[in-house]
């Protein structure tokens, strides 16, 4: 087995594992997903960068004011480029992925309690 191959499915496995465990995301990733993902390896954007950019992202989602119109559903990957461009650019300061891994239990579990992800949603 060639020793790239391995680092390259552990990287987008985690990315791709991170990315269905968001709110609002898809359970199961599409092939487009795998493959940007394999880009990400590729351009060798650091996993926790890409971590930071999920939840900074779901984060800022859902802080939207209440009366606003909800937002659909993240379809694809893709969606958070924009925020991962933003923190190659602008990094965060060590220490604040953990901030936002909290600030993401807690804000979730405020606003939906006892709601689940569950692969009987539309997003087969």
């Amino acid at each position: 087995m060639n020793g790239e191959a391995e680092p390259e499915a552990a990287y987008v496995a985690s990315v791709l594992t991170l990315y269905a465990d968001l709110p609002d995301t898809p359970c199961r990733p599409s092939p487009m997903d795998q493959s940007l993902a394999r880009r990400f390896h590729q351009e060798q954007i650091p996993l926790p960068l890409i971590e930071s950019a999920f939840l900074l992202c779901t984060l800022r989602r859902l802080a939207r004011p209440d009366d606003l119109p909800p937002l659909t559903r993240i379809r694809s990957l893709a969606y958070f480029l924009p925020v991962i461009a933003e923190l190659q650019q602008e990094p965060l300061p060590a220490g604040y992925l953990d901030y936002l891994r909290l600030k993401l239990q807690r804000v979730a579990k405020a606003a939906r309690p006892d709601v689940q992800k569950s692969t009987f949603l539309d997003d087969r």
